[in-house]
């Protein structure tokens, strides 16, 4: 494919006039239309404003190359116009642009464009190019000035030169958001410094066709330097022990000189790969605390998802295929066949919290973090009953440390020492700062010790420290609120039953399967010990919103949310039916602020209707394999549809419409 293949000779202005740079890009969405390649002009027109936002696309040298890939385009294109009086464009190096080259990428799999976009990107670092297109008096003449020049352009698959005699041996990544200008300019800019200044180098390249010419591990040992110029993480555990630099894309295109002959100079901090391996830090400061915590919490919450649908599938497959009258309290495991799939179910569900956990800690402190992190899931899961012994007497004793003292001097009783799901995440984080602070205190060891390190001192010290926080504060501490939860709903209980539904309604969509909800969850299973069907009830309807009303906006909403999570809608229809409220978890993860108190809402209404209308849950489970024993099923199934579309159009209503 030949760049000119890309550019409509429609979509080109020789003599384009703009007044700013939003003007300009305005103008060149235009342009872009008149090809025809485009779906949704406003939509195209939002993705290229938030790409400027994420850094300007002005290269410098009176260059720009703003560039979107998304839904909106049809086909891959190109739009170009000169602007001979310039335009303020916030170009890296401050001067105006008269050459804009407007890029439209359509999100698909297939990624040939990519590599002639990226072509025309490092062509138009060539000044004697760019300069002869700036005065090109017709379309045809710049459309010859293209197709001339790209007959005669290398690739894009390989970036590299070896030198006779060079000064350094350079390796170099390179990556940009999009994956399709910068990526390669970068990678040009850099060979060539490597070249001027006798530099050996080899670039690696990760646009959006994947990576390109990846360097390997017997040249990462050779190598005297490594330049990584990228906006997006990468790879870089592989750099450990050598001399690194890291800036953003834009240097890699506008200071490569610079980053080359610092390279020779050697006045280079070695990377040590302490700490978190996607790059928190780099030469231009440090990332923000907000974003490197919700970066570490998606982590988790992304390789905890498989679980909860895998598992939470197969669970409501065992109440599907189940006799109910057979045993109520045994709903689930009263036939093989259904006892067969719960089982399965049930050993994924159970990883849940040490999977988020262990990958929260994993993304902090990489692979050491790992193991401490599921340990510290795993407690959050099962709680201080683990820990038991029999004495001298034969008596089974169970060690309840701070959890007792504080139940015993300020409720009088024994508490939940289950910290669940919020135990889980505040494990997980100070599962990953503990080893990282373990690799800090042992970077002076020897060199020689660095062996058992990862595979002795880490893992024994980080569990031991891990579980003795879960065992003596966490686990304890959530115990007494899970204890001070039950007491409040008793205490609310025999004043209304309406306020009642509408808190246990809330409680189940708050945490969504955390100490709040388990709380909630307990006193309706205790209500029902003590013939009170009704609370039950409100507790099961509180579960099933949060699950539904998101799959309700993702698929009417469709705009407020990203890919990932309109693909997820769909078992969220399955898993709100089923009683499974952890399949909201993700969403609430990703925008806490927004889904949270939608989904608490819809579940508040929800369960005080199902108060109101008087209906009533005799199984301690929930979701459609019960209704069988559900009393005033058609006012409750009005309740539950009441309260998921309140959950939608709260979240249609927070939410704005977001930018992929």
């Amino acid at each position: 494919m030949r760049i000119t293949d890309l550019l409509d000779r429609r979509s080109i202005d020789v003599n384009g006039t703009a007044s700013s740079k939003q003007d300009a890009i305005n103008k060149m969405v235009d342009l872009m239309c008149k090809s025809g390649k485009i779906k949704d002009k406003e939509e195209y027109k939002k993705r290229v404003f938030a790409r400027e936002e994420e850094g300007s696309t002005g290269i410098g040298e009176g260059i720009a190359i703003p560039h979107a890939k998304c839904d909106a385009v049809s086909k891959p294109g190109l739009a170009a116009m000169v602007v001979k009086g310039g335009v303020d464009f916030d170009a890296l190096d401050g001067e105006p642009v008269s050459l804009i080259f407007l890029i439209a990428a359509p999100n698909t799999k297939e990624n040939v464009h990519l590599d002639v976009l990226g072509k025309l990107s490092v062509m138009m670092m060539d000044e004697d190019f760019s300069e002869r297109l700036k005065n090109a008096n017709s379309v045809d003449e710049f459309l010859k000035i293209i197709d001339d020049a790209d007959e005669e352009s290398k690739g894009i698959d390989s970036y590299g030169a070896t030198v006779a005699d060079a000064k350094c041996t350079i390796l170099a990544v390179t990556a940009c958001p999009t994956g399709i200008a910068h990526t390669y300019m970068a990678a040009e800019a850099l060979e060539k410094a490597a070249i001027a200044n006798n530099c050996s180098i080899k670039v690696e390249t990760r646009g959006s066709g994947g990576a390109k010419n990846v360097i390997r591990a017997d040249e990462i040992k050779a190598a005297d330097c490594i330049i990584v110029a990228c906006d997006v993480n990468v790879p870089m555990e592989r750099f450990a022990g050598k001399k690194l630099i890291k800036v953003q894309v834009s240097d890699g295109i506008s200071k490569a000189d610079q980053l080359v002959k610092r390279a020779i100079s050697g006045d280079v901090p070695v990377y040590s790969c302490e700490g978190n391996d996607t790059q928190e830090a780099s030469d231009n400061g440090k990332e923000g605390i907000g974003h490197s915590l919700y970066k570490h919490l998606m982590s988790g919450v992304s390789h905890m998802l498989p679980f909860v649908i895998g598992g939470g599938i197969l669970i409501a497959i065992a109440f599907l295929l189940d006799d109910f009258s057979l045993n109520p309290g045994n709903f689930g495991k009263n036939i093989p066949i259904a006892a067969f799939f719960k089982t399965i179910g049930e050993a994924a569900f159970g990883l849940m919290l040490p999977v988020l956990a262990g990958y929260i800690a994993y993304s902090i402190a990489d692979r050491p973090g790992l193991a401490v992190g599921f340990v510290g899931g795993l407690m959050a899961a099962n709680g201080n009953a683990v820990l038991q012994w029999v004495n001298a007497d034969g008596q089974s004793m169970t060690y309840n440390g701070l959890n007792g003292f504080i139940q015993n001097t300020v409720f009088g009783a024994e508490g939940n020492t289950v910290s669940g799901f919020l135990g889980a995440l505040v494990a997980g984080f100070v599962a990953g700062y503990i080893v990282r602070i373990l690799k800090k205190l042992f970077s002076k060891l020897p060199q020689s010790m660095d062996g058992i390190k990862p595979t002795l001192l880490y893992p024994v010290l980080g569990i031991l420290i891990m579980g003795t926080l879960m065992l003596l504060v966490f686990n304890p501490i959530i115990g007494v609120v899970n204890t001070a939860l039950a007491n409040f709903l008793n205490a609310m209980g025999s004043s209304s039953k309406i306020v009642l539904g509408i808190v246990l309604g809330a409680m189940m969509a708050i945490d969504m399967g955390g100490p709040i909800n388990k709380a909630a969850y307990v006193f309706g299973t205790m209500a029902i010990a003590n013939g009170n069907y009704d609370i039950m009830a409100a507790v099961m309807i509180g579960g099933m919103v949060p699950p539904i009303g998101i799959a309700l906006a993702t698929t009417f909403f469709k705009n407020r949310f990203n890919k990932s999570e309109k693909n997820s809608g769909l078992s969220n229809y399955i898993m709100g039916l089923c009683f499974i409220t952890e399949g909201a978890i993700p969403f609430a993860a990703a925008d806490p602020a927004r889904v949270i108190p939608a989904t608490a809402l819809g579940a508040a209404i929800a369960g005080a209707l199902s108060m109101l209308f008087n209906c009533t849950l005799m199984a301690p489970h929930g979701g459609i394999f019960v209704f069988a024993v559900v009393g005033n099923w058609p006012m409750y199934l009005l309740a539950l549809a009441v309260g998921s579309v309140v959950t939608m159009f709260m979240l249609a209503l927070l939410k704005k419409p977001i930018k992929e």
